[in-house]
């Protein structure tokens, strides 16, 4: 299994308040994050870097998770400790008032993917159907989409596109969407913020992901192309693909 993270300030932000990276358990499992925060002041990036730093650690000290009923509870009870955790934090620290962050992390296994998300940072699967959005924004937006009182259409130009109706950090209770879905060799998993979603589409998305020499290129060209779109947002992707391991001697 190959994975990167990637994260750029963009063209116009002072300071990147987005975080995560690609990590391993004891049994060299994979967990991929993408955390976007927000808040007063640098508040969001030090909700994101808790965020990703936290899971970091306990999924460090993990050991093999070998059903997906495992993945989700793991998920599930982590994320909801380290809402406490960035809650707890804000309290002590008056100038972190009101932080937050979004979140999305997978746990990659070779047969399996479990990916938990709240806010608006996605994660597409690119596999021999196509290219699918896995995950649905918690933004006021897409509910208006959802029931209909928005177009899609619409939607992208709304003067209230960023407003999220959940995020970690931000409420002593914190509902997380988890789903399993399975995967074959030669898929990709595809895990951003909205500064990439919010200038690349879906369609070019999927194209420099199968045509790019590799995952680190695909990334570079990827942000390369939202800054040239102004980059007005700090722009994090992570990239897994389901490469076939290779047997010795071949």
């Amino acid at each position: 299994m190959l994975g990167n993270f990637l994260t750029d300030t963009g063209h116009v932000r002072s300071h990147n308040e987005d975080s995560g990276g690609i990590y391993f358990n004891q049994e060299n499992q994979m967990l991929a994050i993408v955390a976007d925060g927000m808040g007063g002041h640098s508040a969001g990036d030090v909700a994101s870097s808790l965020a990703t730093t936290e899971l970091h650690t306990r999924w460090s000290n993990t050991k093999e998770i070998s059903s997906p009923e495992q993945a989700q509870a793991w998920l599930n009870d982590e994320i909801k400790e380290v809402n406490q955790i960035i809650l707890q934090y804000a309290i002590d620290h008056e100038e972190c008032k009101g932080m937050g962050t979004t979140i999305v992390a997978a746990v990659c296994t070779d047969y399996f993917i479990t990916i938990a998300h709240i806010g608006d940072s996605r994660c597409y699967l690119s596999n021999s159907h196509g290219f699918a959005q896995v995950t649905e924004d918690h933004s006021l937006v897409n509910e208006l989409v959802r029931t209909g009182q928005l177009s899609p259409e619409d939607a992208e130009h709304h003067p209230r596109k960023n407003v999220l109706l959940k995020a970690l950090g931000t409420e002593e209770r914190v509902d997380i969407d988890i789903k399993t879905i399975s995967w074959e060799p030669k898929n990709y998993l595809v895990l951003c913020s909205d500064g990439l979603t919010n200038k690349v589409e879906d369609h070019e998305l999927h194209q420099y992901i199968i045509e790019a020499d590799s995952i680190e290129d695909s990334m570079k060209k990827l942000i390369d192309l939202a800054n040239e779109r102004g980059g007005e947002d700090n722009i994090s992707l992570a990239i897994v693909q389901n490469s076939p391991q290779q047997k010795e001697g071949e």
